[in-house]
This record gives structure tokens, C-alpha cells and sequence, in this order.
């Protein structure tokens, strides 16, 4: 899904407190549309990219509020003003985002602790993307953690797709506890998909 941007560097002056809730409003969504498009890898350098991560996928405000509808899109939030967000796609929304539907695919293929991936309850997640000022907190974890703390309905696992380039998202999702389930090519991009237990230590 082309995740994230979450590189961990410290501020030089220090971490500032950002506080997490789901976004409900215009203002939230436009909040995520902003940092998304800063974080966009046309809009970086391959040096920011390789440093900091990066995200591919750009949003509209009503698939953001599509998405809204069946699960929480979580949010951080400082001085009014989003600095990290984290979202999550229900598969019943596939065809709302189509440039997702080559992902989706290979998930027909995924198998994850000796199951076939559509034999579990999940949801997709990402992107997961923090402004470069409020890296270091380990706030895509806290995002996520906020997602699986507001879902609707009982969920086992989170999915999502990672640039293999991309190493600090890859990194960050390795933290947390994201497995690898599937390599891929699609001819100009090499693919990592991984899931994630909702059921496992610390969730």
C-alpha cells in the first residue's frame, strides 16, 4: 500500500507531545490530505526517501470519508494541526481506491500462520505517515494501536504493503511485531506485504 513515512530521528530541540483520536471532521481529513502530499515520494528527494520514508498512494476527501464510514482513521494531533496519521481500509472497500486492486490480488495468494490470508478477519492497514518533526515518538505504533482500540467489529490480523525500498517504514512495522508474508514484484516496484496479530503481546 505503499505504508509510510515514519523514519526515527529526534527534533533538535527535543520531542513535542502530539495528542491521538480519530479523525471525524473535514478539518482531520484535510489534515491527513496535507501531510500526505508533503510525504508523497514525487514530493521527495531519493535522499529524504531513503532517510525518512515515503508514501505513494494520494487520497481524495471523500475516499478518506468512505474509509471513515466502516473503520476509524486515526490521527495525531498538535497545536490543532495533524502531524501523523494512520489509516485503515476495509476489504469490502477494494473498488473504491483502484489503484489498490493489484495488492489485493496478491493477497488471494497470502498465507499467514498456515492459513490462507481470506480464511482471517482483517483489515488493511495504511499508510502510516508522521511529520519529520515529530519522529522518534514511535507514533505510527501509538496509531496503530489507537486504530485497533476503536474498531467496530472483532478483527484477528492488519495487513499492509511496504515498498521494499522503503526501510524505514519496513523497519518501524518490524518493531511492532508485523511478520512478512509475501514478496512480490509488479515490474517497476518490489513489494513487501506483512501482518500483524491483533491478538499478540501488547496490543
Amino acid at each position: 500500500m505503499g505504508a509510510s513515512a515514519v523514519r526515527q530521528a529526534q527534533p533538535a530541540d527535543g520531542p513535542r507531545a502530539a495528542a491521538l483520536r480519530i479523525a471525524r471532521s473535514n478539518d482531520d481529513f484535510e489534515g491527513i490530505l496535507a501531510l500526505q502530499r508533503a510525504n508523497l515520494r514525487q514530493a521527495l528527494s531519493p535522499g529524504e526517501q531513503a532517510a525518512g520514508g515515503f508514501v505513494f498512494l494520494q487520497h481524495d476527501l471523500a475516499v478518506l470519508r468512505r474509509m471513515a464510514a466502516k473503520l476509524p482513521q486515526a490521527i495525531a494531533l498538535a497545536d490543532g494541526r495533524v502531524v501523523g496519521y494512520c489509516l485503515a481500509l476495509a476489504v469490502g472497500l477494494r473498488h473504491e481506491v483502484p489503484d489498490l486492486e493489484p495488492m489485493f490480488v496478491q493477497f488471494e495468494r497470502c498465507r499467514h500462520r498456515g492459513r490462507a490470508l481470506s480464511s482471517w478477519r482483517y483489515f488493511v492497514g495504511g499508510q502510516v505517515c508522521v511529520d519529520r518533526e515529530f519522529r522518534g515518538q514511535r507514533l505510527a505504533a501509538r496509531l496503530y494501536r489507537e486504530i485497533c482500540g476503536s474498531l467496530p467489529a472483532p478483527y484477528e490480523v492488519c495487513v499492509t504493503e511496504i515498498a521494499a525500498r522503503n526501510r524505514a517504514s519496513l523497519s518501524s512495522h518490524e518493531s511492532m511485531g508485523f511478520r512478512r508474508i509475501l514478496d512480490y514484484s509488479d515490474g517497476q516496484e518490489d513489494w513487501v506485504i506483512c501482518a500483524w496479530d491483533l491478538d499478540g503481546p501488547g496490543r
